[in-house]
């Protein structure tokens, strides 16, 4: 059974049930998750004993607030449709992910997952196919430089990727322009104070190769099909990486049904576990599944 006979076969009020929102849930989450990254601010402001063991943390946070973002751009995350714009535009700032531009990148990925000439999020390049070219991925080096271009690109108005709406062209260059500037000034305060490297600029570096391993196993060696159970996988971990990602290892089960919000998912996945083809009994499993398929 494929991602769409399946979600034909979930009775009507399954399916309404499974796409409920909650505001309520999605800020308790929102809460936890800031409160845990503040922890960390704090211990790295105040200089706490043993301070920069929490430089790697600190980064992991940050770097995974991109799984926020992301489900932002589902409007899923709460109920109230300002709650996620609001969200999603404070993430990008953080994360250097322009918002409104992200929308529709995720859009055209879900339209076209793992297509190597049609998913953006592949851009017609292989993922990783050696282990230089996996220790590049795994820097961050091709996410920032992205990011980069793609910021000045927009805020010179030069937006001409074909799954970016026209109507939305002047939005996406405001925003360009808007994090450009707040970024110069966060360079400029660096003179007076070095808070905002050891705080955000420092471990955002540090905790970009969990992040990459993470979405690697999000579609890396799964086949080119339209099967979204197939061409996503679901990895089986534990709480803690689940509540970092907003319940996204559930990944085969997100792009089957993209409206299913992040509490719902474990629900669904009741429904799609006996036809999953791309799972993985944790992140070290695929991991070494995808180190073996290098030597290959």
């Amino acid at each position: 059974m494929d991602h769409t006979a399946l979600i034909k076969s979930l009775p009507a009020e399954t399916r309404a049930e499974l796409m409920q929102r909650s505001d309520g849930l999605g800020l308790r989450h929102l809460a936890l998750y800031l409160g845990a990254l503040l922890l960390c601010t704090a211990g790295i402001t105040a200089r706490i004993p043993l301070w920069p063991v929490l430089l790697l943390p600190q980064g992991i946070l940050l770097t995974f607030l991109f799984t926020l973002s992301h489900e932002c751009t589902h409007k899923t995350p709460f109920r109230s449709g300002w709650l996620n714009e609001a969200v999603g535009h404070l993430v990008a700032l953080l994360i250097a992910l322009p918002f409104v531009w992200f929308r529709y990148f995720h859009l055209a990925h879900h339209k076209w997952t793992n297509d190597p000439e049609r998913d953006p999020e592949l851009a017609g390049k292989p993922r990783p196919d050696s282990w230089a070219s996996l220790l590049i991925y795994l820097s961050g080096w091709f996410y920032w430089k992205g990011m980069a271009g793609t910021l000045i690109r927009n805020a010179l108005g030069r937006i001409d990727a074909p799954y970016l709406p026209a109507r939305q062209h002047g939005a996406m260059r405001l925003e360009a322009r808007v994090l450009l500037a707040l970024y110069a000034l966060a360079a400029l305060s660096l003179l007076a104070s070095p808070l905002l490297f050891w705080v955000w600029l420092l471990p955002l570096l540090l905790g970009q190769p969990v992040l990459r391993l993470y979405l690697l196993a999000e579609h890396g060696l799964c086949p080119p099909v339209a099967n979204m159970l197939e061409n996503s996988r679901t990895t089986f971990t534990n709480r803690i990486v689940r509540f970092l990602a907003w319940n996204m290892p559930y990944h085969a089960e997100h792009h089957a049904l993209p409206n299913v919000p992040f509490h719902k998912l474990p629900a669904f996945h009741d429904w799609t576990r006996a036809h999953l083809k791309s799972t993985s009994d944790g992140y070290i499993e695929f991991t070494s599944d995808y180190a073996r398929s290098l030597a290959r």
